[in-house]
């Protein structure tokens, strides 16, 4: 069975040994190199999501095509004080960090990923936005179980998700967890972003999943997960001594349109270079 014919039937993929463990210490290098020179008074929020509610707004939106840090919730002491140093408390970088840092930028267009997607058949592809994830070792958070097209969709197809693993990822420091074969299922609720800038989710079946569908994806340093957009998957919280760094990128054929209400916008769509 080609890579094809395994992604339509279960809705995933795993490829290990997809980039070398250099590649994996460059971009930990360089997140960290952001991280770094972070001004922690000039983060306006923090990120999480809780029964799908966003809280932290327009720093939530302007970060589209700029490099944003969201801290994690469980940072914080009761007295909402952040614990630990910076290296420790970030969440999330995103989402524009395919266009605006040089290192993520030249990983992002790299061929061996434009020829990974095209033998699952997404021709031409096209950037939508990229997440660097750090899962903090005990604090880093449970996401709970979504569909990625609640997030960002098309109107005449899917988006694929793209999630390197740059630490190995194990059930112990939160490795992915997804429900096979789930991507045949309708999406449960979309993020609109309304004309004034507003984020609300609209649902449309509030039936949860159930954790024992679900299935862990174990993978090792280096390995890639290819995702539908509509398979449901989540993470544990790491209650571990060793992070898990991931790199993700989230694409679409050229030829697909940005659904409206996508908080992403049109104009934010960044083609592959071409081979």
């Amino acid at each position: 069975m080609d890579l094809y014919d395994q992604f339509q039937q279960q809705g995933y993929l795993i490829v290990p040994d997809f980039i070398p463990a250099s590649v994996c210490d460059l971009l930990m290098h360089q997140a960290s190199s952001l991280i770094g020179k972070l001004d922690l008074e000039s983060i306006q929020s923090f990120f999480s999501r809780n029964n799908n509610g966003y809280t932290h707004g327009q720093y939530f939106l302007n970060s589209a095509h700029d490099i944003h840090f969201f801290i994690d919730k469980n940072a914080f002491d009761s007295h909402g004080n952040i614990q630990l140093d910076k290296q420790s408390i970030i969440n999330k970088i995103g989402h524009g960090l395919h266009e605006v840092d040089p290192v993520f930028y030249c990983f992002s267009q790299m061929a061996s990923i434009i020829r990974l997607l095209e033998q699952i058949n997404i021709k031409n592809p096209t950037l939508l936005q990229s997440m660097y994830l750090c899962k903090q070792p005990f604090i880093g958070d449970e996401v709970d179980c979504h569909q990625d097209e609640t997030y960002i969709w098309v109107n005449d197809g899917h988006i694929i998700g793209l999630w390197f693993a740059l630490q190995d990822a194990m059930i112990e420091n939160g490795c992915l967890w997804v429900l096979p074969n789930g991507h045949h299922e309708k999406v449960r609720s979309r993020m609109i972003r309304t004309l004034d800038d507003q984020i609300k989710i609209e649902t449309f079946d509030q039936t949860p999943w159930s954790p024992t569908t679900m299935v862990p994806l174990e993978v090792k340093k280096g390995s890639v997960i290819v995702l539908h957009g509509r398979i449901p998957h989540m993470s544990y919280r790491n209650q571990s001594r060793h992070s898990r760094h991931a790199y993700t990128l989230h694409v679409k054929a050229k030829h697909q349109q940005l659904a409206v209400g996508n908080w992403l916008s049109a104009d934010g769509c960044g083609q592959f270079l071409q081979l």
